[in-house]
């Protein structure tokens, strides 16, 4: 049999099998392309850089010569993927990368890249979960599965909520950078009306899940409910949308939320994955 057809039979099987939680369990080849990991380093150095860099500064920065990046530079220049000044020689990206990078609407990759993760997590956890974002200052909902059960709860897409009023709001709201935050909460019209108290507690609340990385509170929308929520990517990488399953008070006790929990997480890795927004082992 051809090595390359082997290979990929192999890895094939490897993507069909589950492990024993049910999950399944994806095993990536191993390719070493040392050229094109040479490109990527160093459009990922630049792209790091706060200012524009120098060959030398490149080669030190990789831990590679000057004539091995030399050479990457002169094709990633001819292809328009950096640009190098005039004056100084020192490198700098163009907006070539910007340019790949809305050619599709990052919405619709995200309902994509959420489809499936979500159908199978709302089928193993039995609940209804939902994707949100944040728009113009509210929080929006643009995917729903719902549970498989007779009974279940269900969340209209495109409802809109105010954010520091959702649990899917303040998850994101807590991993802005703080100008950001700043901007929304001062063109929030419902957080003037907050009384001093009201703002320590939203305060605290941040706080707390930035430090756990989930959120979990009691429905100010609905009473009675209760909303875990994980956000969909890492700080420092891209946070871009929050996923949420809400459940009855009583419905679940301590252990049933945190399997719930659990499974969400898993879910928004692997809609992470996807979407190249988890930080990657180097």
């Amino acid at each position: 049999m051809d090595t390359n057809r082997q290979s990929h039979l192999q890895y094939n099987r490897s993507v069909a099998l589950k492990s024993k939680e049910g999950k399944r369990s994806v095993a990536m080849p191993k390719y070493n392309v040392p050229a094109l990991e040479k490109g990527l380093d160093i459009l990922e150095a630049l792209s790091a850089a706060s200012v524009p860099m120098s060959l030398s500064d490149l080669a030190a920065k990789l831990n590679r010569t000057s004539g091995e990046i030399f050479r990457m530079l002169v094709v990633l220049e001819r292809r328009a993927y950096v640009v190098r000044d005039p004056a100084s020689a020192n490198y700098t990206l163009s907006l070539r990368l910007y340019e790949l990078a809305h050619t599709h609407s990052p919405v619709d990759q995200l309902l994509r890249a959420a489809a499936l993760p979500m159908r199978q997590l709302a089928e193993s956890v039995r609940e209804s979960c939902h994707l949100s974002i944040l728009s113009r200052g509210r929080l929006v909902v643009l995917q729903q599965v719902e549970s498989p059960e007779k009974i279940r709860l269900s969340v209209e897409v495109g409802a809109q909520f105010p954010p520091i009023h959702s649990t899917s709001g303040r998850l994101l709201l807590a991993f802005l950078r703080p100008e950001e935050l700043e901007h929304i909460l001062n063109a929030d019209p419902d957080v003037p009306s907050l009384q001093p108290r009201e703002r320590s507690r939203l305060s605290a609340q941040l706080d707390d899940i930035r430090k756990n990385g989930y959120a979990i509170f009691d429905s100010e929308t609905r009473p009675g409910m209760k909303d875990l929520s994980v956000p969909v990517g890492q700080p420092g990488v891209g946070i871009i949308a929050a996923l949420c399953i809400p459940c009855l008070l009583g419905g679940k006790d301590e252990s049933g939320q945190r399997k719930i929990l659990r499974a969400l997480q898993e879910c928004a890795t692997r809609i992470g994955d996807s979407l190249g927004l988890q930080l990657q082992a180097r």
